[in-house]
């Protein structure tokens, strides 16, 4: 009986044992099951990692792509902005410029006028046109009408080339003007001697000098004056003293004279003969009896003011072209920068 209770708990025990043996062999899950979800957990860890790379990828190209949107809607709006004060810029200048292209086209007018007057004034052909004081005029308005046209091109175009060299003439041509009013200015109580000394030597000349009679026939004509003080100052000239021996002595030239066209269409060159032989009284019915250098002090004591606002505005006017031009060189280099930006930008 002790001997089968024995054998009894042996077989419990070897039981017990081969039950917990089979339960650590055997596996979780079944083996089909087993490949199935390895499989599918492997499909699953494969796909869930592409999906993350290509997530990643996706978001690293959306966020560059979202950069580079940002970075060009920048640029437009800077390139906007610029645009509009480029345009301003431009057309400021463009104006200026047709400001002193007027000008120069009005010197050059003059200078034209005088040679084509003063031929037909003097009837007789000039020789000498190489020392016309009118070539000054034309020289003036060419090289101001040129400046401009630069200017101009240069502004259209954005040529900073054009812009530099039309800059660098605007401020010489402004020091000078700048240094010839300050020394006007610093000499106002002697210009009157040497306007004096300057249109009596002209008076000497006067029959000499073809370019010297025209413009001392202009100031005449046009200030209706005689002579640099008064009328008997042509005694000076040889032509026009008492003691000259030809028709012209004791006379005047025929700027002087009131009426110096006969019959309103030919020049009457002896209305002025005998004419300082006259008294005041019966020479103002004949001739212009006040001097040239006090209807010129008068001239211009009387507009003055206008000579200021002009001489004002039109250094004003390339101070502002010299600043406005400055400014768009700036502008047309910061254009380029950022276009340049933005080109990097792209790549």
């Amino acid at each position: 009986m002790g001997h089968f209770l024995s054998f009894g708990r042996f077989l419990f025990f070897w039981e017990r044992r081969n039950h917990f043996q089979n339960r650590e062999n055997k596996p979780l899950i079944p083996k089909g099951d087993v490949n199935n979800a390895g499989g599918t957990s492997a499909v699953s860890y494969l796909a869930t990692h592409d999906s993350s790379g290509s997530q990643t990828s996706s978001t690293l190209s959306s966020h560059e792509e979202s950069t580079r949107a940002s970075s060009r809607n920048i640029f437009t709006s800077r390139a906007l902005s610029s645009s509009w004060s480029d345009y301003i810029l431009k057309y400021l200048l463009i104006t200026s410029n047709l400001l002193f292209t007027v000008l120069g086209l009005v010197a050059l007018v003059i200078g034209l006028w005088g040679l084509i007057n003063k031929e037909s004034f003097a009837q007789e052909k000039i020789s000498g046109i190489g020392t016309d004081p009118m070539l000054l005029f034309m020289f003036l308005g060419l090289i101001l009408a040129l400046l401009s046209l630069m200017g101009c091109i240069g502004a259209l175009r954005k040529n900073m080339c054009l812009l530099r060299t039309f800059s660098a003439f605007v401020l010489v041509l402004l020091v000078v003007q700048v240094l010839a009013v300050v020394v006007l200015y610093s000499l106002q109580g002697q210009i009157e001697n040497y306007l004096r000394s300057g249109m009596l030597a002209a008076m000497v000349r006067y029959q000499a000098d073809l370019d010297l009679r025209f413009i001392i026939d202009e100031i005449q004509t046009g200030l209706q004056c005689c002579g640099a003080d008064t009328y008997r100052d042509w005694g000076i000239n040889v032509y026009f003293n008492c003691s000259a021996p030809g028709v012209q002595a004791c006379g005047v030239p025929p700027s002087c004279c009131i009426d110096p066209l006969e019959n309103g269409t030919v020049w009457n060159s002896q209305c002025g003969v005998g004419a300082q032989q006259l008294d005041e009284f019966s020479a103002q019915s004949v001739i212009f009896l006040g001097g040239c250098l006090g209807s010129i002090s008068r001239c211009i004591n009387q507009h003055s003011g206008v000579i200021v606002t002009v001489v004002i505005i039109l250094l004003g006017v390339q101070i502002l072209t010299l600043f406005i031009t400055d400014r768009l060189l700036q502008k047309i280099r910061w254009s380029r920068a950022q276009h340049a930006v933005y080109l990097q930008s792209l790549q």
